[in-house]
């Protein structure tokens, strides 16, 4: 049977760091076998987070957000996936409010209060989580971590990978007031010879998942 992976981008800017990532992790599956879908959380119908409204604390609704919005066909396919991957900019040492939108319900949604049984998840999916930067690719590993291990306990076991210090524009000499934080040209050059490298990555991560699917 052919294993189905969801495709999750929450940054906004169609093929720059974050997209071109996730892309190459769905080839990756692609190329496992798999068959892909892909959601970009910025061109969705209107959604929030979690409402806290208690509806999935519910039996009859356990393990499955009731909130009705833009996020509900993404949440409905990931609960039929065999694999997750998901990728989002850092923004502000924190991942994206689109991302945070969907983490928020798709985590609660497992969440049962309960001691003895504290994750519904019937279906334990394996997740691919990608974050771009513009800081080094060392500096939020604590962020990306607290993910993993909140990831891993309610949607599935999930790998980490970051890209940092990535090229923001095509020509920061463009700007309205120089920005002299970044060193322009070795940024290019890090776009031009590393992050090719970290592409390759992100394909063979794709294709890791769907064997661990």
């Amino acid at each position: 049977m052919t294993k189905k992976i969801i495709a999750v981008n929450a940054g906004p800017r169609k093929g720059w760091n974050t997209d071109t990532l996730i892309t190459e992790a769905a080839k990756g599956a692609e190329s496992a076998g798999a068959k892909v879908e892909k959601f970009d959380l910025y061109r969705l119908e209107k959604y929030t987070g979690c409402i806290s409204c208690f509806g999935c604390k519910k039996e009859k609704n356990k393990g499955r957000c009731v909130c009705r919005d833009g996020l509900t066909p993404v949440l409905d396919a990931i609960r039929e996936a065999d694999g997750l991957i998901i990728g989002s900019p850092n923004y502000l040492s924190e991942l994206t409010a689109a991302f945070r939108a969907l983490y928020e319900r798709l985590v609660f949604q497992n969440l049962t209060y309960n001691m003895e049984r504290p994750c519904c998840n019937e279906h334990p999916i394996p997740v691919l989580l990608i974050m771009t930067s513009n800081a080094p690719d060392d500096m939020y590993q604590d962020l990306l971590q607290n993910y993993r291990q909140s990831l891993s306990r309610f949607v599935g076991p999930t790998d980490v990978f970051a890209s940092g210090d990535t090229l923001q524009l095509k020509d920061y000499s463009k700007t309205d007031w120089p920005w002299t934080m970044f060193d322009a040209e070795a940024k290019q050059t890090r776009r031009e010879t590393v992050f090719p490298q970290e592409c390759k990555s992100a394909h063979e991560m794709g294709a890791s998942l769907v064997k661990r699917a």
